[in-house]
C-alpha cells in the first residue's frame, strides 16, 4: 500500500477488480491448496473479503513477505495440519496458475527446504539489471535447478542464464526455521533473502518456467497488466 510508483497498489483497478483479488484469482486457479491473502491494510481485508477471498490480518512491521506469512500460517493453523506454503507477491495480477502449480516440483525430493522459479533470460538488457536477480546452480533434471547463487550482479559467461522470480514454497519446517535467522552479510549486501536460507545451509531448488509474470510497479505496468488480462 506505501508503494511510491503506484500508490495503494494492491487495490489499483484491473478491469473493475482490485489488483490483489486478481492475485488471489490466479492462485485459486492454480488448484494446490486454499488461498489466503495475508495484509496488514483493513482496506485490503475489505477488498478480499468482498470478492469472496479470505484475508488474514498481520502485523505491518514485517522485513519481508516470508514473515508475514509465517504469522498469516500460524493464525491459521495452529493445529500444524498445513505442511507446505506458497507465497505469491500481491504484484503479480498475470502470472499463470500452471506457475504456482510448478513451485511444489522441486519439492518431491524432501532434501529440498525450499522451491523457487526461473525463467532463461532472453533480453540481452536483463544481463546487466541488477532489478533483476539472476539464479545459477547445477541443472539436475530437464526443467529443474539447484539453486547456488542469487545475485544481482552481471551474468557472464556461456549461458543460459535465468531470471529468478521471486516465488517461494516451504516446507513449513523450513519457513519456521527461515524466519527465526538473522540476515546473513551475502543477504544485506545484494538485498536478497533468499541468501540467508543458502548462508545456512538450506537447500533452495528451482523450477524453470517459460517467462517471467509481469510486476506491476508503475502505472505503466498497470496499464500493461488490464491490456494483458483484458485479452
Amino acid at each position: 500500500m506505501a508503494s511510491t510508483r503506484l500508490p495503494g497498489k494492491p487495490l489499483a483497478d484491473i478491469l473493475g477488480l482490485p489488483m490483489i483479488v486478481h492475485v488471489l484469482r490466479r492462485a485459486q486457479e492454480a488448484g494446490i491448496g486454499e488461498a489466503v491473502v495475508a495484509t496488514d491494510s483493513e482496506a485490503v481485508q475489505a477488498a478480499v473479503e468482498k470478492a469472496g477471498g479470505r484475508a488474514v490480518m498481520t502485523g505491518s512491521s514485517h522485513q519481508s513477505g516470508s514473515d508475514r506469512i509465517f504469522e498469516a500460517l500460524q493464525a491459521l493453523d495452529p493445529e500444524h495440519r498445513i505442511d507446505t506454503v506458497v507465497n505469491v507477491q500481491g504484484d503479480l495480477p498475470t502470472i499463470a496458475p500452471g506457475d504456482i502449480r510448478a513451485s511444489l516440483g522441486p519439492l518431491s525430493d524432501p532434501a529440498v527446504d525450499i522451491a523457487t522459479l526461473a525463467a532463461v533470460i532472453h533480453d540481452p538488457d536483463e544481463l546487466t539489471n541488477p532489478n533483476v536477480v539472476k539464479v545459477s546452480g547445477a541443472m539436475l533434471a530437464p526443467g529443474f535447478m539447484r539453486g547456488t547463487t542469487f545475485t544481482r550482479a552481471d551474468a557472464t559467461g556461456p549461458g543460459p542464464h535465468y531470471h529468478h522470480i521471486g516465488l517461494y514454497a516451504y516446507r513449513r519446517a523450513a519457513l519456521e526455521r527461515f524466519v527465526a535467522l538473522p540476515p546473513s552479510a551475502n543477504e544485506q549486501r545484494e538485498r536478497l533473502e533468499q541468501l540467508r536460507a543458502l548462508d545456512n545451509g538450506m537447500r533452495i531448488d528451482v523450477a524453470i518456467v517459460d517467462s517471467v509474470p509481469l510486476g506491476v510497479d508503475t502505472p505503466e505496468d498497470l496499464a500493461k497488466a488490464t491490456a494483458l488480462l483484458g485479452g
